[in-house]
């Protein structure tokens, strides 16, 4: 999975820059309301809940906006109904793509999606052509700073992870989802703070992308999470360091 860790950390960053200018809030009430509405209002009893609080404290949103989405998605207060849907696509060299998206109009949505898709070298594909490839987990993205890879082991390893990495300037835990919330909890009680921690579709196998190929790759990954309605975007590609760098740097 060379590759994932540091595209994940990127995306991270530039999430957390987005939210400077009100970019993703969007995104983040969609979730927050849409969880409150499954799982209900309590975080403590709503992990979903628990984990989009997070995500909204982490990219500064009022806490008053976080309320207010909540109490949308639990009826509190009068809010629109948004459909979840995942969409199956190919990209460029063959690269699996699944899109998570919320949609209070399920249309407009398809067919947006599927033109960008089209214009950036990709295509949609039926339900299940690309899911087989996915296999949903928790992961964790801790900076080498923070703590030696032996005492991380121990940590994670005792409270259930089923693996550890070291990928360039990070270690990469991944973990069944149902023991996500302990492993991370783990990590705090060792005082060990992550960069990021989220629930995400790891890819079983990956294509290796070089050259043009990638910058296109990468394009359309980029085209696809700027679009309201995509809340996540999962791809199995394997680009190198070099070239995710230059992103990074764009």
């Amino acid at each position: 999975m060379s590759g994932h860790s540091k595209w994940a950390g990127i995306k991270h960053k530039k999430a957390l820059m987005d939210a400077k200018k009100g970019k993703v809030f969007t995104k983040l009430i969609k979730e927050l309301t849409v969880s409150a509405k499954e799982g209900g209002g309590d975080p403590e009893a709503n992990p979903r809940l628990r984990l989009a609080i997070a995500k909204a404290k982490e990219a500064n949103m009022p806490r008053d906006n976080i309320d207010k989405a909540i109490k949308k998605g639990t009826g509190e207060l009068p809010g629109v109904t948004y459909e979840h849907i995942v969409y199956e696509g190919y990209g460029p060299a063959g690269v699996a793509i699944m899109i998570e998206a919320l949609t209070d109009n399920k249309n407009r949505t398809t067919a947006e999606l599927r033109n960008i898709l089209s214009r950036k070298g990709g295509n949609m594909v039926g339900q299940g052509s690309v899911s087989w490839l996915f296999h949903k987990k928790g992961y964790i993205l801790v900076d080498k700073t923070r703590i030696a890879e032996d005492a991380l082991m121990d940590i994670v390893l005792d409270a259930g992870a089923e693996d550890l990495k070291s990928e360039g300037t990070s270690y990469e835990i991944t973990t069944d989802v149902k023991d996500f919330e302990k492993i991370k909890e783990a990590l705090k009680k060792s005082g060990v703070e992550w960069q990021m921690a989220e629930l995400t579709m790891v890819p079983s196998s990956t294509v290796r992308v070089v050259g043009e190929d990638a910058k296109q790759v990468l394009a359309l990954m980029d085209a696809i999470e700027d679009y309201e309605d995509a809340q996540n975007v999962y791809a199995n590609f394997d680009i190198p360091d070099e070239i995710l760098e230059q992103v990074k740097g764009g």
